[in-house]
């Protein structure tokens, strides 16, 4: 009997004994611990409320946005964290035994509590301002009640063109506007956003462009590889009024018409083209018949006084053309084959001056014809050199042009000593006018001033090779009474109308 108490004994201690060592499962733990900030500052949240699935303690974020859940046990969870205002948001974690894993939660306002920013008030310039700048710095104002960052987008419309320019993205309340447009009324209108709610429209303001100033000479300057036109006053101040991606060259102004023709290249010819005062409105003028001579450089085409119609150069050709592009007319060929590089056509229509030259420019002579093509004067012929810039006075008794005395030629069509001369209808006289010249210079596309007491006209080293000066001369028949000075540098192809 006692054997068997003995033996239960035994068997009741190992049973307690093995029981003893192995743990319940599902009461191993871990912390979680963590932060809640704002998904736009980034700034700690109070007051978060987080808690886990499957269920766990219930915990607030501190005044750092700080939480930590203790004692949970091991295993997969989704926590998530609440706040009135916020969308809920929820991160997964695994929980270790004995360690703490870390989660950051990054809040976003809900849309259905969230307020719109306020509607910008626009503050510079001053609605229905006027005598903008061309380069104007436009301001605004907004706020928003949460404090959300704002972004806005600015809306430029004008009353010339159906165009409308939107500039998005913009972070700050100021936006620079380039490349105005003279004498223009713009319409500008800021949206703003929260990112959160709809964009909220300001009113609407205007603001006129400065007129165009009252320049004007016409003259190139090169810009890389290309003729740039510019507009400049007798104060030396210039504007560029053709786009530096395009090559334009031979400004010639038309009072009558308000027009500006001019020479731009197109794909592999050269055209006539128009445009207004102020760079707007280009016209192509020429199709079917390009501009075209021995050196681009040195062709030259003339308006009619009305600027109703245009005369231009096509190798050994004269051709007329209305500044519509309609109306194209031959009215001159020369006899020999050689080429018409100039022309200039008289105030009362009933002249004009031809520049004669071989395919390399020279053997050069200057012609005057009627509009039916007859000549009615040789004014030069039969020199060594080069020859240009015929120009006819204000009434037409007079014509002015350059010739490179020293007779030279060469390949590359450098002058050496080009002088300015005149050319009196009444009496067949050719008077050197350009006192003065630096030596070493030369004098080229000289041009009469609307008064006719001035010249207009380009001065350079007969290198070929250093700057251009525009120059404006009080012309004189002797050195003493003739006056130079520089209108304005590194520039070329002068007009002055």
């Amino acid at each position: 009997m006692k054997n068997i108490y003995l033996i239960l004994s035994l068997s009741l201690l190992f049973l307690f004994s093995s029981c003893s060592e192995e743990k319940i499962s599902g009461e191993d733990f871990g912390t979680v611990e963590g932060r809640v900030v704002s998904a736009i500052t980034f700034k700690p949240l109070e007051n978060v409320k987080v808690f886990s699935n499957p269920s766990s303690s219930i915990v607030f974020t501190d005044s750092d946005g700080r939480f930590s859940i203790p004692k949970i046990k091991v295993g997969q969870y989704s926590f998530e964290a609440q706040k009135d205002g916020y969308l809920a948001k929820f991160e997964s974690g695994t929980i270790n035994i004995n360690s703490s894993t870390s989660l950051v939660f990054e809040l976003k306002l809900s849309t259905s509590n969230n307020k719109p920013p306020t509607a910008a008030v626009l503050v510079s310039p001053a609605d229905n301002a006027v005598n903008q700048s061309l380069e104007l710095n436009i301001s605004w104002t907004a706020t928003d009640p949460e404090t959300d960052v704002l972004t806005y987008e600015v809306t430029l419309r004008n009353d010339a063109t159906s165009d409308v320019i939107v500039y998005s993205n913009l972070t700050e309340p100021n936006y620079i506007l380039k490349n105005l447009k003279y004498n223009t009324k713009y319409y500008w209108q800021v949206s703003v956003s929260d990112g959160i709610n709809s964009k909220v429209l300001s009113a609407v303001n205007t603001f006129t462009t400065s007129t165009f100033p009252n320049a004007r000479f016409l003259f190139v300057k090169k810009i890389n590889d290309n003729n740039v036109i510019y507009a400049g006053n007798d104060a030396g101040e210039q504007l560029q009024i053709t786009t530096s991606a395009t090559n334009s060259w031979r400004p010639r102004k038309n009072t009558q018409s308000t027009k500006i023709a001019f020479i731009r290249s197109s794909g592999s010819q050269n055209h006539i083209y128009t445009m207004n005062p102020d760079g707007s409105g280009v016209f192509k003028v020429t199709n079917a018949v390009p501009v075209a001579g021995f050196n681009p450089d040195f062709i030259n085409f003339s308006w009619n006084a009305s600027g109703s119609e245009i005369i231009y150069p096509y190798f050994d050709k004269l051709y007329k053309i209305n500044k519509d592009g309609s109306g194209l007319t031959k009215i001159y060929q020369t006899t020999d084959g050689r080429f018409i590089s100039e022309c200039d056509w008289s105030n009362d229509g009933s002249k004009i001056a031809l520049k004669i030259n071989n395919a390399n420019g020279y053997n050069a002579e200057i012609l005057v014809i009627n509009t039916s093509g007859t000549v009615i004067n040789q004014v030069l012929s039969g020199i060594d050199g080069a020859l240009g810039g015929l120009n006819f006075s204000v009434t037409g008794q007079k014509l002015i042009f350059t010739r490179d005395i020293s007779g030279y030629e060469n390949t590359n069509y450098r002058q050496l000593d080009t002088r300015i001369y005149q050319y009196a209808f009444s009496s067949s006289a050719i008077t050197e006018i350009g006192y003065d010249k630096p030596s070493g210079s030369v004098d080229l596309d000289v041009r009469y001033s609307p008064s006719e007491s001035e010249l207009i006209f380009v001065n350079t080293s007969n290198d070929g090779l250093s700057v251009k000066n525009i120059v404006k001369l009080v012309p004189s028949t002797n050195s003493t009474s003739s006056v130079r000075s520089i209108l304005f540098s590194n520039a070329s192809m002068p007009d002055w109308e």
